[in-house]
């Protein structure tokens, strides 16, 4: 076995999957020796400048932390130079410049919330169960000019469960990607990594940005397409829809739904309600809402809407 390599990492990442990698790197005695994080946003009414989760957290452990508006400035550059680091670890970041990746001696890797080839790009995790996947992972890779296409290092599969949603599948991968990061460090300490070119034949699904086009439920496809649909939007950023309800047409947001497979004569899209339940009429049987948002209004459960909402006869899903 080669000698173990001193290690000096530069970390970037931004959101909470970002914070638990970062975490067991610490609680493994590894050696950050930079947390590059996104800048303050402002964010809500105020326009109080919100800290990355990275930064909050890096900020608890006295960790030293660059925040660049621009990858590519000499500035930066400089001051990444300056921590004289020989790996870099990527989680949920952003794009980087060659400048960047290529700069420490043993490399920069990236965490993906995938199985590479499939679902490159912004949203895996989300992608993955709205397409009715039933198993997804993570993949560990160095690199390169393009997005989520460089070699590979390793990967690990996990199951999605039939009611999975993106919340839980988020915190799974979550921890098993903590798991494949320090796998992937341990090879990089001793030298003994060996790494695969991702096979560009086996490439058929992307994981588009998610946007309010994408997010709208489309209630003349089957039960399952809508059913994972809702599932993979939830928690966030939650799959819309419009409702019309006599005069008013709103757009409300569905958290929760089951899935009833059973033959009906109802136009699709049509709301049957009663005082404890509401359900849209789809190919193949009915969605059951169980959780909703409305507009200006706290997501609430059905029971609790219906309470002080009524459905008319006539009322339906856009």
């Amino acid at each position: 076995m080669s000698e173990k390599r001193e290690l000096r990492i530069v970390f970037m990442g931004t959101p909470e999957f970002a914070v638990t990698i970062l975490d067991t790197l610490l609680n493994n005695n590894y050696n950050i020796v930079g947390v590059i994080t996104a800048p303050d946003k402002p964010a809500g009414r105020g326009r109080k400048l919100n800290k990355s989760a990275v930064k909050e957290y890096a900020e608890t452990k006295g960790l030293n932390i660059l925040q660049p508006t621009n990858l590519k400035s000499e500035a930066f550059l400089e001051e990444l130079k300056q921590l004289n680091a020989n790996l870099q670890i990527v989680v949920a970041f952003r794009m980087l410049p060659k400048a960047v990746w290529q700069m420490p001696d043993y490399g920069t890797f990236n965490l993906h919330a995938s199985l590479l080839p499939n679902y490159r790009g912004a949203a895996p995790i989300n992608w993955a169960i709205i397409n009715g996947e039933t198993k997804t992972g993570v993949s560990t890779f160095f690199i390169d000019e393009k997005i989520d296409t460089g070699e590979m290092i390793l990967q690990e599969a996990v199951n999605i469960d039939a009611n999975e949603n993106a919340g839980s599948l988020h915190d799974k991968l979550m921890h098993l990607g903590s798991k494949l990061v320090i796998k992937t460090v341990k090879h990089i300490a001793i030298g003994d990594v060996k790494t695969t070119p991702q096979p560009e034949d086996a490439i058929s699904k992307t994981a588009y940005k998610l946007n309010k086009d994408n997010c709208k439920i489309d209630w003349n496809k089957d039960i399952d397409t809508i059913y994972n649909k809702v599932r993979g939007l939830s928690p966030y950023p939650a799959a819309w829809s419009k409702l019309n309800n006599g005069e008013e047409t709103l757009d409300i947001k569905l958290y929760t739904v089951e899935k009833q497979e059973i033959n009906h004569d109802y136009s699709i899209g049509s709301i049957i309600s009663t005082k404890k339940e509401v359900k849209v009429a789809v190919k193949g049987g009915f969605i059951n809402i169980l959780d909703i948002k409305l507009p200006g209004k706290r997501t609430m459960d059905i029971k609790s809407l219906l309470n002080g909402y009524a459905f008319k006869t006539d009322a339906k899903m856009l």
